[in-house]
């Protein structure tokens, strides 16, 4: 219908076309189950390959194919170079097609295992999940690990295309055989609307029409199940929320705020709230570039104006004034990590929720999960694909629902501060209550007061450097020489500090991560009390020593840069620790088999091999004389 539409009135058949609602879907499954093939048959059969990429596709089968010179059309999906020499998909392939009932999007999602980050990627929009198995084979690890964060991810709606038939024969006790193992297996992770669907991606049996070959099977074929299922879960209503991506003044007479809704619906009258500050008003307008609209309903991109003068930001979100979201900053959730560098607890990340983008650090995971298995084990971090169930501390609160609720409000991704880099995709399953029970108590002794008794300005000289650089004995010197003068100090040294508040660490990356964080959460009590804090650790990462700068006031953190070559910290070796790690006694050693990371910008750098200790020390005194940190005796 929709083709003589094309032919006779292209204005109506754009009409017609805008008016269809969208499908997103993914196929994944083990490799070589044939998911490239079957979106290759479906683009095929529904006359979407054009003349000149037919003619491509003839000629790329008669050199990449696996068909013996017949059509291969898994090579219109496998676009990539290396997927073509491999015969796998290692990426995700997006593709449209439409039918006169509805349009499409489908991801090629990668099968194996090292890719999984690539398959949540391609999960994170769907709707549904066509799940294949190579009727031959049965299930596999891959289908069981795909299942599972399939529904993790939040898709509850499933096709199990059982691939391949024509390999067995078309016989309908192996299709059954493997309906039956797949439901038990489903249902213990919470998926409960599966479809069976026997195909032949090869042969195309079963993927428009059923044909003559699965004569026994009375079900839908694959288009007609996928042109009219509802999947469970993909309902726009509840609550209305809208993220705020932009604020616009296009001139001083208007101001609107722009965004996507994600839940609901909203009309001009309507109550919303501004979350997390909580004003509340109504809305005045709904504008588009087509005009304004009586009512916008989730999926449609908005601005909306609201009849008072409130503060609203990007990154903020309006939500139903009578059912707003909650807002919290600590929470419990899932993590799949993505990055080939390990999650590290403590360090500080981005967490990107919606529009908003605010620090966060990660706890120890609770449990990391055996997607094979579904054993809960042990871990102290999560490596690449890993996925783990993991606690949350925001640096401030943010408005969100539980992503089993709402996947735009509860789904959000960790981001390396440094180089923007996505690290993992998470969801919300609730916000922790601690917090609701733990509150800043006031003290009437305050640090101000503390710091004037003692006639200095409380600060933290944080010394940094490799093993054998100098740093404990500078440090060491600069405390006498404060000490004489008269002022209140601590040294916190690396080793001293692990002989009692940090013995229970090593020295993986993840314990050298949480070695500096207890240090730099304890130098800042002692800023507190008034002291000048000296902190003598290699602390090798740049990221943690930012961190400890972050927990400080402007002026009240002095890195220290004690600038030595490892061949010269090296042939110090006072502990005979370096002639250990030469020989493998000691694994994770800085500067042999472990990173050391130098600041880029210190507000001191000493020079071992040009200066004495003394002379170091004489010279970190005068920077804080300088900085005003020692006033003098009438100041």
């Amino acid at each position: 219908m929709s083709g003589d539409l094309l032919a006779t009135d292209i204005e109506a058949y754009l009409d017609a076309h805008e008016q269809k609602d969208l499908l997103r879907f993914i196929t994944c499954g083990s490799v070589d189950d044939g998911k490239s093939t079957l979106i290759g048959r479906l683009l095929y059969e529904s006359k979407l390959i054009f003349d000149d990429q037919l003619a491509a596709l003839e000629a790329d089968s008669k050199v990449s194919g696996t068909q013996g010179g017949d059509l291969d059309l898994a090579l219109l999906v496998d676009g990539l170079a290396a997927e073509r020499e491999q015969g796998i998909t290692i990426d995700v392939a997006y593709r449209f097609f439409t039918t006169d009932r509805r349009k499409f999007i489908v991801a090629d999602t990668p099968g194996h295992e090292q890719y999984t980050r690539n398959m949540v990627t391609g999960a994170s929009t769907a709707d549904v999940a066509v799940i294949l198995v190579d009727a031959r084979k049965g299930l596999l690890t891959q289908t069981r690990r795909h299942s599972y964060l399939v529904s993790l991810l939040g898709i509850k709606t499933v096709v199990l295309a059982v691939n391949k038939m024509d390999a067995v024969g078309y016989d309908q006790s192996v299709a059954a055989a493997i309906d039956a193992d797949y439901r038990q297996f489903a249902s213990g992770i919470g998926l409960d609307d599966v479809t069976v669907i026997p195909i032949s991606a090869l042969r195309g049996d079963n993927i428009i029409e059923t044909g003559p070959n699965l004569s026994w099977y009375d079900g839908p074929t694959l288009l007609e199940y996928l042109e009219t299922v509802e999947p469970v879960g993909a309902a726009t209503g509840g609550p209305m929320r809208m993220p705020v991506q932009w604020v616009t003044r296009p001139d001083p007479s208007f101001r609107g705020f722009a965004g996507q809704l994600v839940a609901g619906s909203v009309a001009p009258g309507d109550a919303v709230r501004v979350l997390p500050g909580g004003q509340t008003s109504l809305v005045e307008r709904i504008v588009t570039a087509d005009g304004d609209l009586d009512v916008a309903v989730a999926g449609q991109s908005v601005t909306l104006t609201l009849a008072d003068e409130i503060d609203v930001s990007r990154g903020d979100v309006l939500a139903a004034a009578a059912e707003p979201p909650a807002v919290a900053d600590q929470f419990e959730t899932s993590l799949v990590w993505m990055s080939d560098q390990p999650m590290l607890p403590g360090r500080p990340y981005l967490l990107k929720i919606g529009t908003r983008t605010v620090g966060v650090s990660i706890a120890q995971p609770k449990y990391k999960i055996n997607v094979n298995t579904m054993e809960h084990t042990a871990a102290r971090t999560l490596e690449l694909n890993e996925i783990g169930v993991c606690n949350l501390n925001l640096d401030r609160a943010v408005p969100f629902d539980p992503y089993e609720v709402n996947r735009d409000m509860g789904g959000f991704i960790i981001i390396d501060r440094l180089t923007d880099v996505t690290l993992a995709a998470g969801m919300i399953h609730f916000a922790l209550r601690r917090a609701d029970n733990v509150h800043w108590q006031s003290v009437e002794v305050h640090k101000e007061a503390r710091a004037a008794q003692a006639h200095q300005k409380p600060c933290v000289v944080w010394f940094t450097g490799l093993s054998g650089s100098g740093k404990s004995t500078i440090a060491n010197l600069l405390e006498k020489r404060l000490f004489a003068d008269g002022r209140r100090t601590y040294l916190l040294d690396g080793d001293n500090v692990r002989h009692g508040l940090n013995k229970d660490l090593g020295f993986t990356e993840a314990d050298r991560v949480e070695n500096i964080r207890r240090v730099a959460e304890v130098s800042k009590l002692m800023v507190d009390a008034g002291l000048i804090v000296l902190v003598s650790f290699i602390s090798p990462f740049r990221a943690e020593r930012r961190m400890a700068r972050a927990l400080l006031e402007e002026g009240e953190f002095v890195e220290v840069y004690v600038d030595t070559p490892l061949e010269v910290a090296e042939s110090r070796d006072p502990k005979g620790l370096y002639r250990k790690a030469r020989r493998g006694e000691l694994v994770n050693f800085t500067g042999i088999d472990s990173p050391y990371e130098p600041p880029e910008d210190p507000e001191i750098r000493v020079d071992t091999t040009t200066m004495t200790p003394d002379e170091a020390a004489d010279r970190v005194l005068r920077v804080l004389r300088e900085r005003a940190i020692l006033p003098s005796a009438g100041g």
